[in-house]
């Protein structure tokens, strides 16, 4: 399958997998095909009965993500990967700067918690991401979508602060200006700046009074925003995992473990290319 890892790949995170230690009853299917087939049903999202007969049975490589996810594996997976790729090109192991974003997806008739995102004009779940500079994941979260971006904020900052004890600033977008920057200040020591559209009038477009009186118009429709295109571009990464285009699981887990299987997906063929 195209989605398998090879056998380079598979080498940098192996361990993470396999079972440590003699005892207990010995593993019936190999744990990279239990892998592999999870890669499979989030980057085709399939259904997990679906899932072709050269992999092992759907209910064993089901049991087998929900104990990787409840013990964090996918997202220990993720992080080595990413301080290997941070330290080959050149970058410190822990990031000093960081981008918070969030993004609406539609849910669909399995139920579970979903809420409707009024400026979005769309029902389902809302994931929120904190990514370094260069797009690689730090923390997520998975809310209702009708979860305000502000209200959402302190929760997935935490858990980027506790995982990068280094962080210094913090980008983010108008939505969580004011009052939410202030808690994320006071809270962590880290200072959020917040970047605006220039299409924004509240920005200003006066900086002296020797501006002409008639100052350039401002930009309007799509502009490349300073540092928050960095985590646009990251949901654009995920939205190529067709499982996460719209959330099909009732659980509040599962939507947060696909996303660090996919950013650890996409790294993996990076240290071992």
């Amino acid at each position: 399958m195209n989605t398998d890892l090879t056998d380079a790949e598979w080498a940098l995170v192996a361990d993470l997998f396999e079972r440590q230690g003699g005892r207990g009853k010995p593993a019936k299917h190999v744990r990279k095909h239990m892998v592999d087939a999870c890669c499979y049903v989030v980057r085709t999202g399939c259904a997990w009965r679906l899932l072709p007969k050269s992999f092992p049975p759907w209910r064993g490589v089901y049991k087998a993500f929900s104990r990787w996810a409840a013990a964090g594996t996918f997202e220990t997976m993720h992080d080595r990967l990413r301080q290997q790729w941070r330290d080959r090109v050149g970058r410190n192991p822990e990031p000093t700067a960081a981008i918070i974003d969030a993004q609406s997806t539609r849910s669909t008739a399995q139920g579970g918690m979903t809420g409707f995102d009024a400026g979005k004009k769309v029902k389902g779940r809302k994931r929120h991401l904190v990514v370094d500079t260069l797009g690689l994941l730090l923390a997520v979260t998975v809310t209702a979508a009708s979860v305000q971006d502000r209200d959402a904020a302190a929760p997935v900052v935490a858990q980027a602060c506790a995982k990068v004890p280094g962080l210094k600033k913090l980008y983010a977008d108008a939505a969580y200006g004011g009052k939410c920057a202030e808690a994320i200040e006071r809270a962590h020591g880290i200072h959020v700046e917040i970047v605006r559209h220039p299409g924004n009038r509240s920005t200003g477009t006066w900086q002296d009074a020797q501006q002409p009186l008639w100052p350039d118009a401002v930009a309007s429709g799509f502009v490349v925003q300073a540092k928050r295109w960095v985590v646009e571009r990251t949901h654009a990464w995920n939205e190529r995992a067709r499982r996460l285009i719209a959330h099909h699981d009732r659980s509040s887990w599962a939507p947060v473990a696909w996303v660090w299987l996919v950013e650890a997906r996409i790294l993996a063929t990076r240290p071992a290319g």
